[in-house]
């Protein structure tokens, strides 16, 4: 996509396109994602929910990581080959003798869990209710995960949510995208992103939610944005820490100028430091952290035929990722700098997550269903978002978004942060920053 916005007639056609465009809604519609035909009627009712484990899981998942064949890695490969298998066992010793799953399933539960048929899909979602105090205004709130992460990323930044700020507090619903986690996967074809919004705005009103709050980044950051596309009347404000900014004239004439006379395209000293040298920062480095990327968006099954059966390869498919993700520098260790962010104990919660419910496939292909076909022929690509925006804007994230760029789409900005450190996992690695531009970005929603 940027290879192709650094030609000129290209941009300015695109551009050309883009300024036709009237702004609409995306019509909600309805699915049907469960086995077989759709039923007359469904179940709405909530169902409380408990993560459970069992001697049998956990002596399996041992004798699975007993049975590992490691290769050798190349001498000061460091974490530019992938996961350091050096490190790699490191990680897997304590998974097998120190990790206690058993420990971190009552961590898990320590929130409300509940299920809810929607669309013939069985919906996974937490749902935290803050401590009833005097004089607080009490917001609902959706925080929507990406791949390879999980609710779980989110329970560092749940108690600083539902702690009132200022008279300001959270109701937070917190769901598993479909296929995720302990959320059934579709069993059709087409699975994509405009269907887990769909899905979850009717979780909201089912559960009596008839206006509200959305943040997402990754994954999380197209459906919560699809799902303001679909209901904005019902989208109070929606806060990013990831945006995919459009390509356009506007984009091209910023690639152009932007290192020299920044002011004429609407770009920042920040925004110049963070997106230059482009070609560098922008596509060479993408090509080297994208290859999971292709694969899933291709083969996600054949993949997954690996991952789910080997634990051990399930682990370094995704750690990887919260090394690379959090800051591409971490390439040059030879831990991949993996506990400077996270715990072990963190990170693997989260891969159990996949592990127990055999839902790494299912995750993977959530990527093909999204990028079977060119993006901007999608109705999603070609509708503005008018609802109060924030952006927090990581200085690791894998892409930076300018502002001036986030404006083509996102037509009501009431906030963007450039935020002083963090990568792509925001709510994993640095949730008091993020708690704090999400309050600063309601409350000046919430004046207006």
């Amino acid at each position: 996509l940027w290879l192709e916005c650094s030609v000129a007639a290209g941009g300015i056609m695109a551009y050309i396109v883009y300024k036709r465009k009237k702004p609409r809604t995306i019509p909600l519609g309805d699915g049907w994602w469960g086995v077989g035909e759709k039923t007359l009627s469904e179940d709405q009712k909530i169902y409380p929910f408990q993560v459970e484990t069992s001697d049998k899981e956990i002596e399996d998942l041992y004798e699975r990581i007993d049975r590992t064949r490691y290769a050798d890695p190349l001498e000061d490969g460091k974490f530019h080959y992938g996961f350091n298998s050096t490190y790699l066992k490191k990680v897997v010793s304590y998974w097998r003798h120190e990790f206690d799953w058993k420990k971190q399933v009552a961590v898990l539960n320590k929130y409300p869990h509940f299920k809810t048929k929607i669309e013939g899909l069985d919906v996974h979602f937490i749902h935290v209710r803050p401590p009833h105090r005097e004089n607080q205004k009490v917001l609902p709130i959706m925080i929507v995960h990406g791949w390879p992460g999980s609710f779980y990323e989110f329970y560092k930044i749940l108690p600083l949510l539902t702690q009132s700020h200022d008279g300001v507090v959270f109701e937070v619903i917190c769901p598993s995208i479909p296929g995720y986690g302990f959320s059934e996967a579709s069993h059709k074809q087409g699975f994509n992103s405009l269907a887990a919004a769909r899905i979850f705005l009717k979780l909201m009103e089912r559960l009596g939610f008839s206006q509200f709050y959305l943040q997402g980044g990754d994954w999380g950051s197209l459906i919560t944005t699809n799902m303001a596309q679909m209901k904005p009347q019902c989208v109070k404000g929606l806060h990013l820490n990831m945006c995919m900014s459009n390509r356009g004239f506007k984009v091209l004439l910023s690639l152009l100028i932007g290192p020299y006379l920044p002011f004429l395209v609407g770009l920042s000293r920040e925004d110049v430091r963070r997106l230059f040298p482009f070609f560098e920062k922008n596509v060479f480095e993408m090509l080297r952290e994208s290859g999971y990327f292709h694969i899933q968006a291709t083969k996600p099954d054949t993949a997954g035929c690996g991952v789910n059966d080997s634990p051990v390869g399930l682990a370094a498919w995704i750690l990887e990722k919260f090394s690379s993700w959090a800051d591409l520098k971490n390439r040059d260790l030879e831990d991949g700098g993996l506990e400077r962010k996270f715990s072990l104990d963190d990170l693997l919660t989260n891969v159990m997550i996949y592990w127990t419910t055999g839902s790494i496939t299912s995750s993977m292909r959530f990527y093909k269903e999204n990028l079977g076909s060119n993006l901007n022929n999608r109705v999603d690509f070609k509708t503005e978002i008018f609802v109060p925006t924030g952006f927090a804007a990581f200085p690791n994230e894998l892409m930076h978004c300018p502002k001036s760029w986030a404006q083509i789409r996102y037509r009501n900005i009431q906030s963007y942060t450039f935020m002083p450190r963090g990568g792509h996992f925001a709510a994993f690695e640095e949730p008091q920053l993020l708690a704090d531009d999400l309050f600063n970005f309601v409350k000046k929603v919430e004046k207006s």
